[in-house]
């Protein structure tokens, strides 16, 4: 396959470039999907993979704010699927459990009403809609993202590393996600030739909060003797109204990626060789 890949530059397109390494890698600095510059020779490829995005949640419920995430997360996408459509290639799209209002009792499914929250969920959700009107189409929604780069886990690396035990909000739940395993599944779709649409692709194993996931942390770091105090999302952020509302429930359900083949690695046994080589 003759593969573009966009935003090769972030914790996702890292670990796509690494898994394909005979794709055409873009960063934003090559191109950037919100418009301005010379676009890619789309002819070129079968399969254009976008990873670009702006993932600022808190920074999009600001005025400015709001203009970037629409302008990536939702304009981009759009200005993708007209390519795909004028060019007849594949196009395959990250979305995000923030399209949800994670008010949900179990797991959400692919086929889930959406309800934003956030300024970032609505205009990752507007994409979304967008690249679901290519007839050849991977719309692949992670949750709780861990590559290289600045994530959860390497915060909580930094505290334990400085012998800080934090306050970790507990009422929020879903299963981390590791970037190597999004890029696998990619990959897995596109070879065996998958039936299109949207697929839920998260860690594996057991669902847990995110103070669980410090947990985690701390104990694969040899840092166990710290203790985490659990704290509610409410409590962790008040006083703070530019702070975007989070889905308290990010659980995906992962029946129809394991039914295409795909693989979804227990997120505790990833963390644990994510935590070794950091």
């Amino acid at each position: 396959m003759r593969v573009l890949l966009l935003g090769a530059g972030g914790q996702v397109g890292r670990a796509l470039a690494a898994a394909l390494p005979e794709a055409v890698a873009l960063t934003r600095a090559d191109f950037d999907i919100t418009g301005g510059g010379p676009e890619p020779a789309w002819d070129e490829h079968e399969v254009v993979v976008n990873a670009a995005a702006h993932t600022d949640v808190d920074g999009a419920q600001t005025p400015d704010g709001r203009v970037a995430t629409w302008r990536a997360n939702a304009s981009g996408p759009a200005l993708l699927a007209d390519r795909a459509r004028r060019h007849g290639f594949t196009l395959v799209h990250l979305s995000t459990e923030y399209v949800f209002d994670g008010r949900k009792s179990g797991p959400y499914t692919e086929t889930d009403p959406v309800a934003p929250l956030s300024a970032y969920g609505a205009a990752k959700a507007a994409g979304d809609l967008a690249v679901r009107g290519v007839e050849r189409h991977y719309l692949v929604r992670p949750t709780w993202v861990v590559g290289e780069g600045r994530n959860f886990v390497r915060t909580m690396l930094g505290l334990a590393g400085r012998g800080i035990a934090p306050t970790v909000v507990a009422d929020q739940v879903g299963r981390p996600t590791f970037a190597p395993d999004i890029a696998a599944a990619i990959v897995h779709l596109l070879d065996v030739g998958a039936p299109h649409g949207t697929y839920h692709v998260t860690g594996g194993g057991e669902p847990a909060s995110w103070a669980d996931v410090a947990r985690a942390v701390f104990a694969a770091a040899g840092r166990d003797d710290l203790a985490v105090t659990d704290t509610t999302t409410a409590e962790y952020f008040a006083g703070r109204p530019d702070v975007a509302p989070r889905p308290l429930n990010s659980v995906l359900d992962l029946g129809r990626a394991h039914a295409a083949g795909v693989v979804t690695p227990d997120w505790q046994e990833s963390l644990v060789r994510y935590v070794s080589r950091s």
